[in-house]
């Protein structure tokens, strides 16, 4: 227990980026239970302990993302015994989206604080790939409740998506793979889908070009380091 502490504190974006990860195979073995779906709100949850715990190794406020957090913790709790409550659902993922923004922008200003490349801000960037992904789904779940019908599926087409669906459409637009069957057929839903893939293209553009860039340079000084 001590030893996992440590690593927590060590490379809190890596125990962020592994735990989310690990949830994503877990989470289809768990969907289809009530009891599943509980322990799956317990796993957000936790999620959202590392999350605060990685913002406080970096340059960000860590009283914004924890006066983000308290609600979000409260709603999650609310939203568990009232799950299909609208306005709980809205106001919930309202929350989750800027408290995961936030949590991304405070990775993003962690990589960006220096130009040495440690191993935890390698790890911040997959963390911040997929904190973002989870806040847009979170979007799209507000929207889905603000404009009914905002999304369709090959299957049950007129249902409601849901959110391990939305994350789905989430990571696939963000990573510009275009894979999802899950399409976007309202307006403002689609305005939301393509501001996600801008954003896809500038993280790779700045942030993910700036980390390798500073990673070969690195390399190349220990090179010649050596060589001397």
């Amino acid at each position: 227990m001590r030893n996992w502490y440590a690593a927590a504190r060590t490379h809190p974006s890596a125990v962020l980026l592994g735990v989310q990860l690990g949830g994503l195979l877990v989470y289809p073995f768990l969907d289809d239970q009530a009891i599943g779906r509980a322990l799956f709100g317990v796993f957000g949850l936790v999620v959202l302990a590392l999350a605060l715990l990685t913002v406080r190794a970096t340059p960000a406020l860590t009283w914004v993302s924890l006066l983000l957090g308290l609600p979000v913790v409260v709603l999650t709790v609310v939203e568990g015994f009232v799950p299909g409550n609208d306005p709980v659902v809205l106001t919930s993922s309202v929350f989750h989206a800027a408290f995961y923004f936030y949590t991304a922008y405070a990775l993003i200003r962690y990589m960006f604080a220096d130009d040495v490349v440690t191993s935890d801000e390698l790890f911040a960037t997959g963390a911040a790939f997929t904190v973002v992904a989870w806040a847009f789904a979170y979007v799209y779940v507000a929207a889905q409740v603000i404009w009914p019908g905002s999304f369709t599926a090959a299957v049950d087409p007129a249902g409601d998506r849901t959110w391990v669906e939305l994350l789905f459409l989430s990571v696939t637009t963000l990573s510009s793979t275009g894979l999802s069957d899950i399409v976007p057929i309202l307006p403002h839903a689609r305005s939301v889908v393509m501001v996600e893939q801008i954003a896809g293209m500038l993280y790779l553009a700045l942030v993910v070009a700036r980390i390798t860039a500073l990673t070969v340079t690195r390399i190349g000084k220990d090179s010649n380091s050596r060589s001397s």
